[in-house]
């Protein structure tokens, strides 16, 4: 019996990576993935069962696991409105460095976006980051509104509100040859603004 090891996992989904990136979720082939790896057919399988497994695991680890780790930590120690604001400009700020600064993570992106119309990765994409994400936080803002935190709204409407606002001011990023990279102090102003309009039309009337 073969033991699976991380070593070997993180090995796979790297030359993954490289692969989708270069020829596209469907120009790349478990068999030209073996054939870089070298190995068996059976070794890949065994940590990937399939084409789709192995994409979601890639793009967890490029480029939306980012998302969730944000919410976790935005989970923490929410306990009043002043923590809740902080949170969340924290949280964006996470979203935000990643999404302007890491050309691997925008790379992905922009491969979903081509492929979306004529194959299933646009789904197999947001049901590995994005969809677990919007859950995660539609609870926790469902939480807030139970403790008068924020109105009383459909909280998963409203996670997916905040994570719009979030990237409202980069989304252009992704159609763009080569973005400049955006500094620490102006993710810091976009993720004020986002969380501002947030709030604005989500706190409690006084």
């Amino acid at each position: 019996m073969k033991v699976r090891t991380a070593a070997k996992r993180d090995a796979i989904l790297f030359a993954a990576s490289q692969l989708f990136l270069e020829l596209g979720y469907e120009g790349a082939s478990m068999n030209e993935l073996v054939r870089r790896l070298g190995g068996s057919k059976a070794t890949l399988y065994g940590y990937f069962p399939s084409k789709e497994v192995l994409f979601a695991a890639v793009v967890r680890s490029i480029a939306t696991s980012h998302l969730s780790n944000a919410v976790m930590t935005l989970q923490k120690n929410v306990d009043r409105e002043a923590d809740l604001r902080q949170s969340l400009q924290r949280f964006a700020e996470d979203v935000l460095q990643i999404l302007t600064n890491d050309d691997n993570a925008l790379a992905v992106y922009r491969m979903v976006l081509g492929e979306s119309g004529r194959s299933d990765v646009g789904q197999i994409f947001y049901e590995a980051g994005p969809s677990e994400a919007i859950e995660l936080l539609g609870k926790l803002l469902s939480a807030c509104m139970a403790r008068g935190m924020l109105q009383a709204r459909d909280p998963h409407v409203c996670a997916l509100q905040l994570l719009s606002l979030v990237t409202a001011e980069t989304n252009a990023r992704l159609y763009q040859q080569a973005p400049a990279k955006v500094s620490k102090a102006e993710i810091k102003r976009i993720a004020e603004r986002a969380i501002e309009t947030f709030l604005f039309g989500q706190l409690p009337a006084r």
